[in-house]
């Protein structure tokens, strides 16, 4: 788990709501790469999930191309940008500019492709989508990342490198199956045991589709503690994560919570 090919990696999820300014964020992601932290993600949604639902909220993609040009070595991306809301050809060229333009210095991109089948009423709602239900939302997911990863081998100039694709979601039936065949990284907010059910239902689906799950890493959301008690994280690691996200948001941005993400790291 902790090779040098697969090493444990900490991230910050920074929610693109309730700042008084994009200027907050901007001395975050300074902050925050300075700091240590592996992987930066935002969100894709258009109105705050929490707090007053009138915050305000930035759109991410266009945020994204700001990390981009803003940042020198964290890797960055969605934690998870819609599939619903943009065609998957114009999302694909999306993902391949802003890969681009987080290369430096001679280096590949650094975006992780996160992707999702939808969830949040509102925004379909409020921006005319159809919302339609859980099953048409993930039957369009499995439609759609063939295409997205067809129109990556047929764009000019194609990504700096294959772009890692996050499939975030822990349905068993559809969501794992879509992991197993189109993922490099699996995000899911579950429990321990939760967790491990989940995974063993991976292989199962891995298994079908000839594929390894070694090469699926496997990331979580996590609530890291200044305190120094790693127990869960201890957990989490011997379950099999190796990428672990923790989410933080204005105005109470809490830089402590994520210096204790790193210091475990560090330690291991």
């Amino acid at each position: 788990m902790t090779t040098p090919s697969r090493p444990v990696r900490v991230g910050v999820q920074l929610a693109p709501q309730h700042h008084s300014s994009y200027a907050e964020i901007r001395d975050a992601v300074v902050r925050l790469e300075d700091m240590g932290i592996d992987v930066l993600f935002n969100w894709d949604h258009f109105f705050p999930l929490s707090g007053d639902p009138e915050g305000t909220h930035f759109e991410g993609w266009s945020m994204l191309a700001a990390w981009a040009e803003q940042t020198s070595r964290v890797q960055f991306g969605p934690l998870v940008t819609c599939n619903s809301y943009r065609n998957p050809e114009l999302l694909a060229d999306m993902a391949r500019t802003v890969d681009h333009i987080s290369k430096k210095d001679g280096d590949t991109g650094r975006l992780i492709f996160g992707i999702g089948s939808g969830w949040f009423e509102r925004d379909y709602v409020e921006y005319g989508y159809d919302f339609g239900t859980v099953g048409s939302r993930l039957d369009a997911l499995a439609e759609d990342l063939p295409r997205i990863e067809s129109r990556w081998s047929k764009l000019n100039p194609q990504p700096t490198r294959h772009i890692p694709v996050l499939i975030g979601g822990g349905g068993e039936k559809k969501t794992l199956r879509l992991v197993a065949k189109h993922a490099d990284i699996w995000h899911s907010f579950s429990d321990v045991e939760t967790l491990n059910r989940k995974l063993a239902v991976l292989d199962e689906w891995c298994a079908k589709e000839g594929r390894d799950r070694s090469e699926i890493e496997i990331s979580t959301a996590v609530r890291a503690e200044s305190g120094g008690d790693y127990s869960t994280l201890d957990a989490q690691l011997e379950a099999g994560v190796t990428l672990f996200t923790l989410g933080i948001t204005a105005p109470d941005l809490d830089f402590a919570a994520a210096e204790s993400l790193i210091r475990w790291r560090d330690s291991l």
